[in-house]
């Protein structure tokens, strides 16, 4: 599925109908391979979008296993970049490994850090403050180290603040830290019947969006699957973002 998702906040004009493709639990390994993540690729490149967020667990196997099948997620184009967060699953495949691999493959890492956007205060405007937008990430709780707190500090005040975050239980913390945008995955929305009822048990938050306090939460599927390969009543996703002035 492709669902488009638009989020409302007290944005600068600037940044009005900004996009993010957002990709999450892609379980590249054994049986999801390079064919089916060129086929994703060509997707998210045709939205055009502003940027892409990539919500841990692309992987399920060692970088020297599994680095020709996602070798093609470096053609994956945005005009600010490719944003990586580690999912719980790469840790089960040497994490700090994998965030090397990655970042030869042009994406951007954040490990509980963020990077800052700007962009001109009102289009073809040479003075006046420029807005902008802090694109902040954590690394998976399996890590013993996911700082939201540390991942935003120093971001511009006036700043958008999205977080990326593989599991999206950390809107409970990240909501009193200034975010706007939480965008996660990990739950695959239980991916198929009975787990799509039970996972509401084990998660504040399961899929789609939701909002906790002032904290917009949105949960993607999973863009793949992880053990059997099927799917029932909780659809794979690729998402669009799309920031919308309030």
């Amino acid at each position: 599925g492709l669902p488009l998702r638009s989020v409302s906040l007290r944005l600068p004009a600037a940044f009005d109908g900004y996009r993010i493709a957002q990709l999450s639990d892609l379980h590249i390994g054994p049986t999801i391979r390079r064919a089916w993540v060129e086929r994703i690729v060509a997707i998210v490149n045709s939205l055009q979008p502003d940027a892409i967020a990539l919500t841990g667990d692309l992987v399920d196997g060692m970088v020297s296993e599994t680095s020709s099948q996602t070798a093609p997620l470096s053609e994956l184009k945005a005009r600010d970049g490719a944003f990586y967060v580690t999912g719980n699953h790469e840790y089960y495949w040497e994490a700090d490994a994998w965030i090397a691999q990655f970042r030869k493959q042009g994406m951007r890492p954040l490990v509980n850090e963020h990077v800052v956007i700007t962009r001109a205060s009102a289009p073809g405007a040479s003075q006046g403050a420029p807005a902008r937008l802090a694109i902040a990430g954590i690394t998976d709780l399996w890590s013993g180290q996911s700082d939201p707190a540390q991942a935003i500090a120093g971001a511009p005040p006036d700043a958008i603040k999205i977080l990326l975050s593989h599991q999206p239980n950390i809107a409970l913390q990240a909501a009193g830290l200034g975010y706007h945008l939480q965008l996660s995955g990990h739950t695959h929305g239980g991916q198929f019947v009975p787990w799509i009822w039970v996972i509401g048990f084990l998660q504040h938050f399961t899929r789609g969006l939701k909002k906790h306090r002032d904290l917009w939460v949105y949960v993607n599927r999973g863009t793949g699957y992880w053990g059997p390969p099927v799917r029932l009543g909780s659809p794979a996703e690729i998402t669009l973002i799309e920031l919308v002035r309030a």
